[in-house]
């Protein structure tokens, strides 16, 4: 249990978090329902990752690669003492007004889902993220970024991007905020992004540098969301990969809503509890992949830590998926696989650890998993992170294909 009382803020945050929402459970209905073009006048073979040669944050130009070229902004600090600068989720800088910080984020990729309206819904999540990794869970404002393809028809332009336009807005509204502006190019893919600002004061940020060993790591949505989506692009275009490798149709549809769903899901109620239990360190799991993200946040605490991962908790089937393909596939096991608007990664006191996941569940209807430790870093060596060899994958089974799902959010 807590031994300091939560400041009236976040009580209020905490009170705000246990509202139910109609939103996320619609968007759960339609992603079961799946996306038929025809109903919306587009060809029946259309396909909006067709627009594209790739998807979602596996775009991200590669860690080691982006680390070199951030060399060039000069020996820039990651954290300082009352700003966070380039390498962590958002940037923390202090305003000229006494007592106010902006914190600020920008995002954008190509699609990785055949349902415009869910991949403006996973669009604005994943931006969103960012604040919610820095503990920010109030967002003042976002803008939209949009490429729109110059190989859309006129048809395809206009639903495409009415229906992305509208996933966006409902995220958005979801969260509390409001999309207020943004920028509209032609482009020759399909790009899809935002930016997402708050003013905040310092209660409301969450100092993201203070893991120690003993603490635990906290993991709030499975991994598998690289893998899940592109096996169901092989379905969907009949390409001979699922006959090839033996896989399971309607398994490889139910893994690809299981990721569509946590893609749309925000990670609000995590950054009010992450504040609510004092968490030592967090950040969102994206493109760099759970292994990537946690040693970039390693890396910037004060501590001499190393984050120790012991299990890889992965959507349904994503496994099987992986192991067929070339018994890695997408690097799954090794902790570089990309994800989307993937879950929280934080770092919490052991004695905290339970109730955060707890009270976590109970809000949000899905699980969460303690994956690893926070260790003394080995003298001599920088801070890191690393996949134990003794791994375990932990499998965890769909929520949203259960009639008993219950969503608060």
């Amino acid at each position: 249990m807590l031994s300091r009382k939560a400041s009236d803020h976040d009580q209020q945050a905490t009170r705000r978090m246990e509202s139910p929402y109609a939103s996320h459970a619609s968007a759960v209905a339609r992603i079961l329902k799946t996306f038929i073009p025809q109903d919306y006048g587009l060809h029946p073979l259309f396909l909006l990752q067709n627009f594209t040669q790739m998807k979602g944050c596996g775009c991200k130009v590669p860690r080691p690669i982006l680390l070199n070229l951030l060399k060039a902004f000069g020996n820039i600090p990651t954290m300082s003492h009352d700003e966070v600068g380039i390498g962590l989720d958002s940037c923390v800088v202090p305003t000229r007004h006494p007592g106010l910080k902006l914190v600020q984020t920008t995002d954008f990729f190509y699609p990785l889902v055949d349902d415009p309206y869910i991949m403006g819904r996973i669009t604005a999540a994943n931006v969103l993220s960012d604040l919610y990794a820095m503990g920010v869970s109030e967002c003042d404002n976002m803008l939209m970024l949009l490429g729109v393809c110059n190989d859309f028809n006129d048809v395809e332009r206009d639903v495409i991007v009415k229906e992305f336009i509208k996933g966006f807005k409902d995220a958005a509204a979801q969260a509390g905020t409001e999309v207020r502006g943004g920028q509209t190019v032609k482009c020759p893919w399909l790009l899809l992004g935002g930016v997402a600002t708050s003013v905040c004061t310092d209660r409301e940020i969450l100092k993201v540098d203070r893991a120690k060993p003993g603490d635990v790591l906290i993991l709030t949505k499975p991994l598998g969301g690289q893998v899940s989506v592109n096996s169901y692009e092989w379905l969907q275009t009949n390409n001979g990969r699922v006959k090839e490798l033996h896989l399971d149709p309607k398994k490889i549809l139910r893994a690809a809503q299981q990721a569509m769903e946590q893609m749309c899901r925000l990670n609000r109620n995590a950054a009010i509890l992450a504040r609510k239990y004092r968490a030592h360190a967090c950040t969102d799991v994206t493109g760099f992949g759970i292994l990537g993200h946690a040693d970039n946040l390693a890396r910037v605490q004060r501590n001499n830590v190393q984050f120790v991962i012991d299990s890889l908790p992965v959507i349904e089937y994503t496994e099987e998926i992986a192991r067929a393909m070339n018994g890695n596939g997408f690097n799954l096991f090794g902790g570089t696989s990309a994800e989307t608007s993937g879950g929280l990664l934080l770092a919490l006191p052991e004695e905290r650890a339970e109730d955060f996941r707890a009270e976590l569940e109970s809000v949000d209807g899905f699980p969460t998993f303690l994956i690893g430790r926070v260790v003394e870093a080995e003298p001599g060596k920088p801070n890191n992170a690393e996949i134990n060899h003794r791994y375990t994958v932990v499998p965890v089974p769909s929520q949203i294909h259960s009639s008993a799902i219950v969503i608060n959010q």
